[in-house]
């Protein structure tokens, strides 16, 4: 099992971040993810990806902009995302996994 299975599997809700440090976005987003990551505390652990550091991962995943979020239950992919988005929208869709 690679670490990125790992990862995913971690935890019976989890949200992966890709992002870029070189991207405008994927700046914008970051207090966003901060603050969720504080609300959600425990009940879904996310993890934050630099694309140029974790690129086979991202190539796996079918990543190909930035910033992707990923929501996976149980190690399986349940909604994907890429691009900048509200963080009630963001915030509210992982909720929605958590029932």
């Amino acid at each position: 099992m690679d670490e990125y299975t790992k990862l995913i599997s971690s935890a019976p809700l989890v949200m992966v971040e890709f992002y870029a440090t070189w991207c405008p976005h994927c700046q914008r987003m970051m207090p966003v993810v901060a603050e969720i990551r504080e609300l959600v505390g425990d009940s879904a652990p996310i993890y934050q990806l630099d694309i140029d550091e974790n690129g086979e991962a991202a190539e796996k995943e079918g990543v190909t902009g930035t910033p992707t979020f990923i929501i996976y239950r149980d190690g399986k992919p349940v909604w994907h995302f890429a691009g900048e988005l509200d963080g009630n929208v963001l915030l509210q869709k992982l909720q929605s996994f958590m029932n």
